[in-house]
């Protein structure tokens, strides 16, 4: 590892790709050393400050991800299941700390992760915001307080370009609930209502997702009973809440032992901790 972290960041035209490539090139505490950006991408070949509008990064934007890897010592990804299994390799092949923030993934993508994290250090949130890991939390210890009378319902809203639902912390924060009550997840969750659907049933928990505007991430936990509802609440103003949080991550693997991480690690929130 270099005496300054270097960071490279996949997705490098998206949303959370310019907001974590402008947090690094704002810090003093680490330095962008890659942008990826897939196959065909009219920003291949371009100069990543530049094509943001910005002054030159001297970072050119590339499809070449071994290449990437091998000269970092972080990978930061937001992107999408396919691609985050294909960086995955190669960030365990050299060997680097691999931050995962993409969402979507089907269990068996998260099971193919696996293996590679005998070689490098993955650390995988559906949400890194230091709120949303704290209403995690809170999720699981008020679920475990409360009993099936209290109906779960899990509400979150996102902009109108999000392609998944329910989003990754909607998910994390109902496997909370879930583990809070001592069930499974998949053997509880409701997420499709239409038509005459009959009355709940109790002790399920309940999946909302609503999609418009720009909405950056909006996320309830609603306990509701005869006569009262509990309502856990977390809202993002700022995308750049996720980044600071991936990029704390980034910092955190820094010299750690390969293995699988989240959240809850890096900000000392786990319970073998």
């Amino acid at each position: 590892m270099s005496q300054t972290p270097r960071i490279a960041v996949t997705g490098a035209s998206g949303r959370m790709g310019q907001t974590l490539i402008g947090l690094v090139q704002a810090s003093d505490r680490m330095t962008l050393s890659g942008a990826l950006e897939r196959p065909g991408h009219d920003w291949l070949g371009r100069d990543v400050g530049t094509a943001m509008g910005g002054a030159a990064a001297g970072v050119t934007v590339t499809d070449d991800a071994a290449a990437v890897c091998a000269g970092a010592d972080a990978l930061i990804d937001f992107t999408a299941p396919a691609a985050t299994l294909a960086f995955a390799a190669e960030a365990a092949r050299a060997g680097i700390v691999h931050v995962i923030g993409t969402t979507g993934m089907t269990d068996d993508e998260i099971a193919r992760l696996g293996p590679h994290a005998s070689r490098a250090t993955i650390i995988r949130a559906g949400n890194m915001s230091l709120g949303v890991n704290l209403l995690t939390q809170l999720t699981k210890r008020v679920a475990a307080a409360l009993d099936p009378d209290y109906d779960i319902e899990v509400i979150e809203a996102h902009h109108n370009q999000k392609v998944d639902a329910p989003s990754g912390t909607a998910l994390m924060l109902g496997e909370a609930a879930a583990q809070g009550r001592g069930v499974k997840l998949a053997d509880v969750s409701d997420r499709a209502r239409d038509g005459i659907t009959g009355a709940r049933k109790r002790g399920d928990i309940g999946f909302t997702a609503i999609r418009g505007g720009d909405i950056i991430g909006e996320h309830d936990v609603m306990f509701a009973a005869a006569g009262e509802r509990i309502i856990l609440r977390h809202v993002a103003s700022d995308r750049s809440v996720f980044a600071r949080g991936a990029l704390k991550a980034a910092l955190w693997g820094q010299g750690r032992a390969p293995g699988a991480y989240d959240m809850l690690d890096v900000l000392g929130l786990s319970e073998t901790d």
